[in-house]
């Protein structure tokens, strides 16, 4: 089968011929029927996240975004069948961790990271191997377009875990989401869903626009502006209620805990680069003084994709408007380059592998 390969850090995937996979006795192999470019492909393109063990080995098939159709069903499985419709998390969970039996199989202690790990390769590629599928592969619902679900893998996924869950925006909430990429603007979408007023801050009148769109209520150009937090202040009458960074750079970051009332809610989700080896500073004096939240928010458990899809099948989310692009796995590299200065608009998806 053709797959996308990581030949050389940084350089043109390779895009070459491997051996299909086959299944473990409790796992499945799903051909990809769509798979997003996340920014996170680009931080392994790049070779990030050594400091986490998220660096991929050389040789690995890159691509954590996918969503497929069943062709092979080990022995053991007992909930998934050939034929079936499955997103994908892009973290594998183990079932039988402490994180696992208690609903955050997101947070797996064993988990494997699609596409960045040794014995979970990625979804670049005509198909993918799935382990422990009874947790590991969730049924679509009738009627879902598998190239508009691809991104739920990862960006839609965690944006929608970040905003429902871990800020837990209410109506009429004041809403800032700080980068507007893939998960920012999915982060702009699920928050207005949820009764937020969003402002987005950006660099890119592209992006600004299209989180317009997506039905931010003000948006805000931050090089446009001599102080985005002011401006955003300015705009939700003292400072908003959550607050996300969906980019992980240190200005970006403490811009979104700055712009924050007292009692605010931060989110993070963007993820450092070799820079920041992890770590960005924060202003913990206001922090405690306001007594703000800080919050993280890494995929969404497999239990929770229910309520996500409902909000889908009733037309409430749509996270087919974040797709801008289907592309095919030669154009992978392409996109890639195209990150590393912030030039991609929205949820670019692999749709053609041939």
């Amino acid at each position: 089968m053709r797959a996308a390969v990581l030949a050389e850090y940084g350089e043109p995937l390779d895009i070459r011929d491997i051996d299909r996979p086959e299944p473990d006795p409790d796992g499945v192999v799903a051909t990809v029927d769509a798979c997003g470019v996340c920014r996170s492909d680009w931080h392994g393109w790049v070779g990030n996240w050594e400091w986490f063990d998220y660096k991929p080995p050389l040789g690995h098939v890159l691509g954590h975004e996918p969503s497929g159709t069943v062709v092979d069903v080990g022995d053991e499985v007992e909930t998934i069948r050939e034929g079936d419709e499955i997103a994908i998390p892009f973290n594998f969970a183990c079932g039988g961790c402490h994180e696992c039996r208690v609903g955050y199989e997101n947070l797996c202690e064993n988990h494997l990271g699609l596409g960045f790990q040794e014995g979970a390769p990625g979804a670049f590629a005509e198909e993918v191997p799935i382990p422990n599928a009874d947790i590991n592969a969730v049924e679509l619902p009738d009627g879902v377009d598998q190239v508009e679900v691809a991104g739920m893998g990862c960006r839609f996924m965690t944006a929608y875990r970040g905003m429902a869950h871990q800020a837990d925006v209410s109506r009429g909430e004041y809403v800032v989401v700080y980068g507007l990429g893939g998960i920012g603007l999915s982060a702009v979408h699920i928050a207005d869903a949820l009764g937020g007023n969003v402002v987005g801050v950006d660099l890119m009148e592209e992006k600004l626009s299209m989180a317009e769109d997506l039905g931010a209520v003000e948006t805000v150009n931050a090089g446009a502006v001599d102080d985005p937090v002011r401006e955003v202040r300015d705009i939700t009458d003292g400072g908003a209620h959550v607050s996300l960074d969906a980019l992980g750079i240190e200005e970006t970051c403490q811009n979104a805990v700055a712009s924050l009332r007292t009692r605010g809610r931060h989110v993070q989700i963007g993820l450092t680069t070799k820079e920041q080896h992890g770590y960005n500073p924060l202003p913990t004096d206001t922090i405690v003084m306001n007594e703000i939240q800080i919050n993280g928010s890494s995929g969404l458990p497999p239990a929770k994709y229910g309520e996500m899809f409902r909000m889908v099948e009733h037309g409430k989310l749509d996270p087919g408007a974040v797709v801008t692009d289907r592309i095919g796995l030669d154009d992978i590299t392409d996109e890639l380059q195209a990150m590393t200065d912030y030039e991609t608009v929205g949820i670019p998806v692999v749709d053609s592998f041939a």
